[in-house]
């Protein structure tokens, strides 16, 4: 599928690392979605912020697809800067147009848990519980130093989301990464539980190019 925006202000259609869904100039490298949210007529959200527990990543670009950003009655066109803050939001990899990433990840949730390989609906009942709690964003308990924690790992920290690589930390803005600090005492995690299993199982997100790029001074 190939994304066409609204022009001007930008539309409340940004996904945070807490799940949350806002209105900032931020590009995504994925889009995505929870089911139908948005009203077409005003191209605004409705109250819900979610009408599936299928919270799904998808690739903004499918075969041959065309879709005008809430403009129809269809699934809610959602974005996230990259993968990594996806999956801390609650979403996992689309089995249509991401089947590989999909499998993937199945692959590595089922391994990580000890698990045989879940249908997507089991993934997408324990995720809804993870991510979760009383409507709001779920801020799991530190399970292990920030520096251990499995690349692509998103923690909140001093207030803010980082992304963990390396045993560095890249806080997310809503203008994309900025800075990195040594991983140390950390509030909570955002990825969830069972996703962060995935990761320690091999699951490696996509993360945004400006970042892999800055690695290479912290290497």
């Amino acid at each position: 599928m190939v994304l066409a925006e609204a022009r001007g202000r930008p539309l409340q259609n940004r996904v945070t690392p807490w799940g949350d869904v806002v209105a900032i100039a931020l590009r995504g490298m994925f889009t995505g979605n929870r089911g139908i949210i948005h009203d077409p007529a005003t191209k605004t959200l409705l109250t819900r912020r979610w009408a599936s527990k299928a919270w799904l990543v998808c690739s903004c670009s499918y075969k041959d697809y065309r879709r005008d950003v809430m403009a129809r009655r269809s699934w809610t066109e959602l974005f996230f800067y990259d993968e990594a803050v996806a999956l801390a939001a609650g979403h996992r990899p689309c089995f249509l147009c991401r089947r590989s990433r999909a499998e993937d990840f199945r692959a590595a949730w089922a391994s990580g848990s000890g698990s045989a390989l879940p249908a997507a609906p089991a993934l997408d009942e324990i995720l809804h519980g993870e991510r979760l709690e009383r409507g709001r964003k779920r801020v799991h308990a530190p399970n292990a130093a920030a520096k251990d924690l499995p690349p692509g790992t998103m923690i909140q920290m001093k207030g803010s989301a980082w992304t963990i690589v390396d045993g560095w930390a890249w806080r997310w803005t809503d203008a994309g990464y900025d800075g990195a600090e040594r991983a140390e005492d950390y509030e909570g995690l955002l990825t969830p539980p069972s996703t962060m299993r995935a990761l320690r199982a091999g699951y490696r997100p996509e993360l945004h190019p400006g970042l892999v790029v800055a690695r290479g001074d912290r290497s």
